[in-house]
């Protein structure tokens, strides 16, 4: 029996936790991960019970240094990886998750492997961390929305820098920049990780919900526009609370 290259368990009451467990080629992403990867986050996504989802890499070098480019031009036909994607879009799928999600970043973070963590609402790192998006000294651009969230998390010149030279940043700099929110340590950060998912994991989920829709949508509104739908938002809450 083959060793899975995606673990998933629950390590709290409320917590799920999905793990890139293929420390030996650095947790590149193949496809075969790509798919398990959609499964278990339509899993947490599905399941009443996981209010929070952290995201990790095993072995001690890389959270993930990016999409497995062996792989690159294997698929039978254009067509066909189009529609693999189409049917199960995993990034569309992060990015419209109503629960809490946390990377729990470390070693190297390049391509895929910071792209999957920008989907992320919290990014704790190590002080080891390295973090990347070096696709242009590929000749090739990032596909899974890079170009577009970086900017919108990072100062837009500093994300210019970072996209188009392909150079990496530590973690401090990534601290700086607000690509993370916290450095810790090493041996510290699954246990401040699961200090913040246990702090989260207590929330109303509606609330949680709520708020995740707010921050994404209220980016692509005019700030009265997005005003307005706060307070729609509230009110529907707050009659939900009446109801009770």
């Amino acid at each position: 029996m083959t060793q899975p290259f995606v673990d998933y368990d629950k390590p709290l009451n409320g917590v799920a936790s999905i793990s890139l467990n293929r420390p030996e080629a650095l947790n590149a992403i193949n496809m075969a991960m790509r798919d398990d990867l959609w499964t278990f986050i339509q899993a947490a996504r599905l399941d009443p019970d996981v209010r929070v989802l952290i995201f990790r890499g095993e072995g001690p070098r890389a959270f993930s240094a990016g999409a497995d480019i062996s792989e690159f031009g294997s698929a039978p036909s254009l067509h066909e990886s189009r529609e693999a994607r189409r049917q199960r879009d995993l990034w569309a799928l992060l990015e419209d998750l109503p629960i809490p999600t946390i990377a729990a970043l470390h070693g190297f973070c390049f391509g895929a492997g910071i792209e999957l963590p920008l989907y992320c609402d919290l990014r704790i790192a190590t002080e080891n961390t390295q973090i990347g998006l070096p696709e242009v000294t590929l000749g090739y651009i990032p596909s899974a929305g890079g170009t577009q969230l970086m900017p919108r998390i990072a100062p837009p010149g500093a994300a210019s820098g970072l996209i188009l030279s392909g150079d990496p940043i530590d973690a401090d700099q990534a601290l700086r920049w607000g690509i993370i929110h916290r450095v810790v340590a090493p041996e510290e950060l699954d246990d401040t990780v699961l200090a913040v998912a246990e702090r989260l994991a207590v929330a109303d989920p509606a609330v949680t919900a709520a708020l995740k829709r707010s921050i994404r949508r209220g980016l692509d509104l005019s700030m009265s526009a997005a005003i307005r739908r706060d307070t729609q938002t509230a009110r529907r809450l707050a009659n939900r609370l009446s109801d009770r």
